[in-house]
């Protein structure tokens, strides 16, 4: 199932572009996706039980446990992290002919934790345009309580002064988004295997989990194939650039070993 194509709608890339973001129902099936989440799982496991009790986190730390580029570090997580479904679905909602992996990210939200802040994803990314899509796929079923993706639809193209994902990030563009009056938009429950994709400028956010169930939660960032590093404006992004750039410079494609084209 992997390395076969999902049938995306034209309608669906429309409101992807319009929105700057998009549910797709069953990118992948419950079935299909369960050894993977196995794997996703045993892996969340180990992290988690170096982590700080909850009660000595800060915000940010109180949103997630946070587990990037997991096919690092496991056969059978790179196996679906280099689903060519996966990568046909970026490369067709971007518009562009190929898309390159940038990293991935496994973002667990205990029972419990706390809110994720309002923010922008390429606060953090020295990339050189905004062909950018992260999918953002529950391994389990979730409802909203127990703190489901919310996006400001139509705020891709929004330019606000950088910030991290922080107390002031929340506050910020929370009051800007609701003076502005953009819809807000977040599904009610998505099954395991369900996705949705934004854009890196999308405003998004999610509430805490107030469930006693763990939110399991995969994503990839896609970029366009031909996207160039630039240059970092923040200590964020040059931590990315050595990081999931292999320490590219700027100017030069973002062609590193660990940015392999996926479709």
């Amino acid at each position: 199932m992997l390395n076969t194509n999902y049938p995306i709608q034209a309608q669906q890339v429309a409101d992807f572009q319009r929105d700057g973001h998009v549910y797709l129902p069953e990118l992948i099936s419950p079935e299909a996706l369960k050894p993977y989440r196995d794997s996703i799982v045993q892996w969340a496991d180990d992290f988690r039980k170096k982590q700080k009790p909850m009660s000595e986190r800060d915000t940010y730390g109180k949103a997630f446990l946070q587990m990037m580029n997991l096919w690092e570090e496991d056969p059978n997580i790179k196996e679906f992290v280099f689903a060519k479904r996966f990568g046909q679905v970026a490369a067709d909602l971007l518009g562009v002919e190929k898309v390159r992996l940038y990293h991935d990210q496994a973002l667990f939200k205990e029972a419990g934790g706390g809110h994720t802040p309002w923010h922008q994803d390429q606060y953090y990314w020295p990339l050189s345009n905004a062909k950018t899509v992260t999918m953002w796929m529950p391994l389990v079923d979730i409802t909203e309580e127990m703190g489901m993706l919310t996006f400001a639809s139509g705020t891709q193209h929004v330019k606000l002064p950088p910030m991290p994902i922080s107390d002031k990030s929340e506050e910020t563009i929370a009051s800007f988004v609701r003076d502005q009056g953009f819809p807000i938009k977040a599904q009610k429950t998505m099954q395991a295997g369900d996705a949705t994709f934004h854009m890196g400028w999308t405003l998004h956010a999610a509430p805490g989990n107030h469930s006693e169930t763990m939110r399991e939660v995969m994503t990839i960032i896609f970029m366009d194939a031909d996207i160039e590093v630039a240059e970092p404006q923040n200590e964020n992004q040059e931590a990315d650039r050595k990081r999931w750039l292999a320490s590219k410079p700027a100017g030069t494609r973002a062609d590193s070993w660990l940015n392999p084209i996926i479709n």
